[in-house]
C-alpha cells in the first residue's frame, strides 16, 4: 500500500514537472513570435517611412516653381556674366514700353478729326479749325495743326509744309529703335561669348587634370550652353517687342499719310467755296 502511495505520488510530481514545462515552451513560443511580429511590423513601418519621404521628394522636386529653376539656372550660368545679358534685357523691355505707351498716345481717329477740322472750318473759319487741332493730341493733329498755319501762304506751301513735319515726326515716332535694335543684336553675341568662355574654361581644366573626364568638362560645357540660351532667350523677347513697335509705327504713319490726302482735300475745297 505504502508502495503505491509512493508511485502516484512520484507520477503527480512527474505529470507537474511535464506540465510547468509545456507551459513554459508555450510562453517562450508565445514572446518569440510577438518578438517576430514587433520586428516586422518595425520593418513595414521603416518602409512606409522611406515610402513617404521618397513621395515628399518627389512632391519638393515637382512643386519647384519656373522661378525657382530659372534662378538656379541663372546662377549656375555664372552670375557675374549672366548679369550683363540680364541688364541687356532690362534696359531693352524699358525702351520697349517706353516706345509703346508714347505709339499708344500718338494713336488718333483720323476719321473723327477729319470730321471735326472740317465742321470748324465751315462754322469758324481756320482759326477755329486750329483749335480743334491743338486740343487733339497725336502726330496727325500736329500736322493739320502745321497745314492750317500756313494756310494764307498757299496749298502748295501748304502740302510742303504737312511733308517736312511728317518727316519730322516719323523721326519722334522712331526714336530709340536703334536701341533696341542693339540690344537684340548684343545678347546673342553676349550668349555666344559666354560659350568661347566656358569652353577656353572647359579645355583648362582638361589640362591641368591631364585626362578628359565628364566631371572636369561638365561645369565649362554648363557655363557655355546656359549662357548661349539666356542671351538667345533675351534676343527673342526683345525681338517680339521690336516687330510690334515696328508695326505701331507703320500703321500710325499710313494713318498719317491717308489723313493728310484728305485734310489737303478738305482745304482746297474750303478756299474754292470761300
Amino acid at each position: 500500500m505504502k508502495k503505491l502511495i509512493a508511485f502516484l505520488t512520484l507520477a503527480g510530481l512527474l505529470s507537474f514537472g511535464f506540465t510547468n514545462m509545456v507551459i513554459a515552451q508555450e510562453e517562450v513560443v508565445a514572446q518569440t513570435e510577438g518578438t517576430n511580429e514587433v520586428a516586422a511590423e518595425a520593418d513595414s513601418l521603416q518602409v512606409a517611412v522611406a515610402d513617404q519621404v521618397a513621395t515628399l521628394e518627389e512632391d519638393v522636386v515637382v512643386d519647384k516653381g519656373f522661378h525657382q529653376v530659372l534662378k538656379e539656372q541663372f546662377i549656375a550660368g555664372g552670375a557675374g556674366f549672366m548679369g550683363i545679358v540680364l541688364l541687356t534685357l532690362i534696359f531693352g523691355l524699358a525702351l520697349s514700353v517706353e516706345r509703346i505707351i508714347y505709339l499708344n498716345l500718338s494713336t488718333t481717329n483720323t476719321k473723327k478729326l477729319l470730321n471735326k477740322v472740317e465742321t470748324a472750318l465751315q462754322n469758324g473759319g481756320v482759326d477755329a479749325a486750329k483749335d480743334v487741332c491743338k486740343n487733339t493730341k497725336g502726330p496727325v493733329a500736329s500736322i493739320f495743326w502745321q497745314g492750317l498755319h500756313k494756310y494764307e501762304d498757299g496749298l502748295d506751301i501748304v502740302e510742303k509744309s504737312i511733308v517736312a513735319y511728317g518727316g519730322v515726326l516719323m523721326g519722334r515716332l522712331e526714336k530709340g529703335l536703334t536701341w533696341i535694335s542693339l540690344f537684340i543684336a548684343l545678347a546673342p553675341m553676349l550668349g555666344f561669348m559666354g560659350t568661347v568662355i566656358g569652353m577656353i574654361g572647359a579645355f583648362s581644366d582638361i589640362a591641368a587634370a591631364g585626362t578628359i573626364s565628364a566631371t572636369v568638362v561638365a561645369g565649362g560645357i554648363q557655363v557655355a550652353l546656359l549662357t548661349t540660351v539666356f542671351g538667345l532667350i533675351v534676343a527673342a523677347i526683345l525681338q517680339i517687342f521690336y516687330n510690334y513697335i515696328v508695326a505701331k509705327i507703320d500703321s500710325i504713319v499710313n494713318d498719317m499719310e491717308d489723313s493728310t490726302i484728305g485734310f489737303v482735300d478738305i482745304l482746297s475745297n474750303y478756299k474754292s467755296n470761300k
